[in-house]
């Protein structure tokens, strides 16, 4: 009985494990069945934004003296002696050169020996055209004398003044053995030394005065880039920077911001014909002579204001075989899509855009070269930095 007992019991326990196991192999299998879901990539975006931006445009341009003195004699002779410091500053009427003035302080002597000489004989035929008028009424000269004489005494006035402008000549010559400086400004090397020979009117200048503060900058801006400026305003799209000058920055050859912000005083009104430009004139302060003429610069103008501007990272946008500014985008369907953008101007480290994204759109900035077009992404926000770059939105890790 005990025997029958035992063999029944293991008979039990042999088909409680072989429903364990069939169960079990039918769980797994149904669970084998059932689809797993999909991890999406994960790409950072930056959702597109409006938003009010300063259109500043940077052009080339060189520095140029406010006003220029060419130092030339206008009457020739020797050199005595040089009155100034090369490279220091001078002001208007100091000495810079004297000629010898010998032959002509003679002249100017001579001139007014003859001024003296004319006046003595004027004042002898008015006398003598004054006794022949009364001597004429009564019959005591002729007619002929008398018209004789008057004739002499206009001659002699006419003499008076032919030598009064001698003496007035004589006395600018000799006073233009003084070379003086015409303008305040800084003075260049000088091309002579005393006892150099020079002629009046010479072709070889003396030296230079230049006038270093203020100092003009001339830039030169597209004709076509200035013909858009002028469309948007009509169109309402953009609104004038102020109401007031406009003021310029200046970025000196090695790339710093020169302190002193200059005044846009001059707008060319000719396309130059070869290279498709205006001239603009600014005008930059200049008192410790950091600009000197001739420098290469950039000029910094902030023309407009955008209310209603696009920026994105220029990280984000990449050119098609055709030149074109392209981005990847997120839809409202989670899905990869590709954009092509008009966007020709930038701003730190960003695009300026002008066609091809709207408020909302969010722009693919991070984890491209994983995913292609047309993939479903999960978009993670990533917050834009002022210098064009990234970073995790810490809301949305």
């Amino acid at each position: 009985m005990n025997k029958f007992r035992a063999i029944s019991s293991l008979i039990i326990c042999c088909a409680l494990v072989s429903n364990a196991l069939l169960l079990t192999s039918c769980s797994q299998s149904a669970s084998e069945d059932k689809p797993q879901p999909k991890n999406l990539p994960e790409v950072g975006v930056v959702t597109v934004k409006l938003q009010a931006q300063s259109i500043v445009t940077e052009l080339p341009g060189r520095t140029v003296a406010r006003m220029i003195a060419e130092i030339r004699p206008q009457v020739g002779g020797i050199i005595q002696k040089r009155a100034f410091t090369e490279g220091a500053e001078v002001k208007a009427g100091d000495l810079l050169y004297q000629i010898d003035p010998a032959p002509f302080r003679a002249a100017f002597e001579s001139a007014q020996a003859n001024v003296k000489k004319s006046e003595a004989n004027l004042i002898s035929l008015r006398s003598k055209a004054e006794r022949y008028a009364e001597l004429v009424k009564i019959n005591a000269v002729s007619k002929q004398d008398n018209d004789d004489i008057n004739a002499l005494f206009k001659q002699g006035e006419a003499d008076l003044l032919l030598t009064s402008a001698a003496l007035e000549t004589a006395r600018i010559n000799l006073n233009f053995t003084r070379i003086v400086a015409p303008i305040s400004g800084r003075v260049e090397v000088s091309a002579v030394t005393p006892g150099a020979l020079v002629t009046a009117n010479q072709e070889l200048v003396l030296t230079t005065i230049q006038q270093l503060d203020p100092i003009f900058v001339d830039i030169t801006q597209s004709s076509n880039e200035l013909l858009r400026l002028k469309r948007e305003f009509a169109n309402g799209n953009l609104t004038k920077a102020s109401s007031n000058e406009a003021r310029i920055k200046v970025v000196l050859e090695d790339g710093s911001i020169y302190s002193q912000e200059g005044i846009l005083k001059f707008s060319g009104v000719t396309v130059n014909p070869t290279s498709g430009t205006v001239t603009l004139r600014a005008v930059v302060p200049n008192k410790d002579r950091l600009l000197l003429p001739g420098m290469y610069v950039r000029a910094r103008i902030q023309e407009a204001v955008d209310e209603e501007a696009i920026l994105v990272p220029q990280q984000s946008v990449s050119r098609n075989a055709q030149g074109e500014a392209t981005v990847w985008v997120v839809n409202a369907e989670g899905v990869v899509e590709l954009r092509t953008l008009s966007a020709d101007k930038s701003v730190g480290s960003q695009w300026l855009v002008n066609e091809g994204l709207v408020a909302g759109d969010r722009v693919i900035v991070d984890g491209m070269q994983k995913i292609k077009i047309g993939d479903k992404v999960k978009p993670i926000e990533i917050a834009a930095l002022n210098n064009g770059n990234t970073a995790v939105n810490p809301t949305n890790p």
